[in-house]
């Protein structure tokens, strides 16, 4: 059924890009150098990967018990009692959010330690147990709906408190065997009446019962959000993503799932971001198949000579990066007396190096215990939020005229695109981006400015869905961007002049 399902979809992105495009190409064993390259250029997203891009900035949101006893990482043998929520202020979170130019919130709806915050049918480890009482959950997709933001979740693959509670499901040594999900519960029946079946062992069929109940009863969701974190293993577990993955795309078509297939992690959690981050990368096994997906954190993953030297015969996948980090040290909230936060400078340069680097910004904001985003947070985001519409939001270009050549000598992949304004403008901030239904083709490129002849004023690397670039202000009338190498004849769809926002 899994592989009726990839070639169905298959199928219908073939048919919707064209015969020669799709997000993942095979590359054999004779293909030659120009060959490989002229296949990197037919990768191209899914409109859910495009989506996704264009979101850009999203936030993630760490909350639950360790937001009570102070720690990174439970144990799952915490007392639900110790999550001691009042009533959380979900639309100040997504208030908070809209203002800072965010468009989707993901939630921990599960971490590592096992405690659920929705009330779930298949474990009492969670806010059902708590003096809560309520739905974490619930309140903030209904926050994320009246704030027009996006809702995506959270599900840790890991679950300490499935391991060491004495009737546990993770690692207890089960079969797989045939399962229905979801597993009827007696006086909580689902709305929606879909059922599937899945061989799978006890821990698996847990899983997918808690994914059935968050893709079916809370509203649209765009993203799930798996990672590879592994607090400690018990009993050989193994977590079966196909059956997942298989489960989400039924229950959420229009959803992303990170960490496996359709989003990948940057490498790193310190806002750290690639000098080229290409979305199309090389794999050894054909990614539609492939169970488990390995962290990418070398610092060249999809560039000419990486591809080139990748053993044959290999995948060739689209798979964009989030560049995930906190605005605290720290993933959960401490205290607002000594856990540092990150200053409105900072996040504003992780901000236009993640997404002016072809890749998504993750920031996390974690509540407070009163279930609230703390005033110095807040304050941050406030700023980044200023500065951004300040800075992005007036294209100094939008009235210039564009005239596309190719110099006398130069290939056609050496594209020269001129922009001529009506009046002079100042700026400090040049976005490029190219159009992802041809493929990512640039793999570099300069901006020149016109005083009595062109002068070169920086230069950049690949571009992809955006390329943002920084450097001393400039007042000029003329303009141009030089492609300087590309693997096929680029396809530019927008050059845009902006003015830093600072005051």
């Amino acid at each position: 059924m899994r592989k009726f399902l990839y070639f169905a979809a298959a199928a219908l992105l073939l048919c919707a890009c064209g015969p020669r495009t799709a997000r993942t190409v095979s590359v054999a064993a004779d293909d030659t150098p120009a060959e490989v390259l002229a296949k990197a250029v037919r990768v191209v997203p899914t409109p859910q990967q495009l989506h996704a891009l264009d979101n850009a900035f999203i936030a993630f949101v760490h909350f639950g018990p360790n937001t009570f006893t102070g720690v990174e990482w439970g144990s799952g043998l915490e007392d639900p009692a110790v999550f001691d929520l009042k009533a959380p202020d979900t639309d100040q979170w997504c208030a908070i959010f809209r203002d800072a130019g965010m468009k989707r919130v993901i939630l921990t709806a599960k971490h590592h330690d096992g405690f659920v915050l929705w009330p779930c049918r298949y474990t009492a480890h969670g806010v059902a147990s708590s003096p809560y009482q309520g739905d974490v959950v619930k309140e903030l997709a209904a926050s994320c709906r009246k704030y027009g933001l996006e809702f995506g979740f959270y599900l840790s693959p890991a679950d300490l408190y499935q391991m060491e509670a004495p009737d546990g499901l993770y690692g207890n040594g089960s079969a797989a065997t045939l399962r229905t999900v979801p597993r009827p519960v007696p006086g909580r029946p689902f709305a929606d009446p879909r059922t599937f079946t899945f061989e799978v062992d006890d821990y698996n069929e847990y899983f997918l019962n808690q994914l059935f109940e968050l893709l079916t009863e809370y509203g649209p969701v765009s993203e799930v959000w798996f990672d590879g974190a592994h607090p400690k293993r018990k009993g050989g577990q193994q977590y079966d993503y196909l059956a997942w993955k298989e489960l989400i795309h039924a229950l959420a078509p229009d959803a992303v799932v990170f960490g496996k297939e359709d989003l990948r992690w940057c490498g790193n959690e310190a806002g750290r971001t690639r000098a080229s981050e290409w979305n199309v990368i090389p794999y050894a096994q054909d990614p539609a198949e492939m169970n488990m997906f390995d962290d990418l954190t070398d610092g060249d993953l999809g560039s000419r000579e990486r591809l080139l030297a990748q053993p044959r015969p290999f995948w060739l996948h689209y798979q964009p990066a989030e560049t995930d980090v906190s605005i605290r040290h720290g993933w959960f909230w401490r205290n607002d007396g000594e856990q540092a936060v990150r200053s409105a400078d900072n996040v504003f340069d992780m901000y236009e190096r993640a997404v002016g680097g072809n890749s998504i910004l993750l920031l996390n904001v974690p509540p407070d215990r009163q279930g609230r985003i703390s005033p110095r947070d807040s304050a941050v985001l406030a700023e980044v939020g200023r500065r951004i519409r300040t800075t992005y939001g007036n294209d100094l270009l939008a009235g210039a005229r564009r005239r596309d050549s190719v110099e006398p000598g130069t290939s056609r992949e050496q594209l020269c695109i001129e922009m001529e304004c009506p009046l002079a403008i100042r700026f400090d901030r040049l976005a490029i981006r190219e159009d992802l239904s041809k493929g990512e083709r640039v793999e570099s490129f300069a901006l020149d400015v016109w005083e009595d002849g062109w002068r070169e004023v920086v230069t950049g690397t690949n571009v992809g869905h955006c390329r943002i670039l920084r450097f001393p202000e400039q007042n000029v009338l003329r303009l141009r961007v030089r492609i300087l190498s590309a693997r096929a004849v680029p396809h530019i769809a927008s050059v845009s002049a902006f003015l830093s926002g600072e005051d």
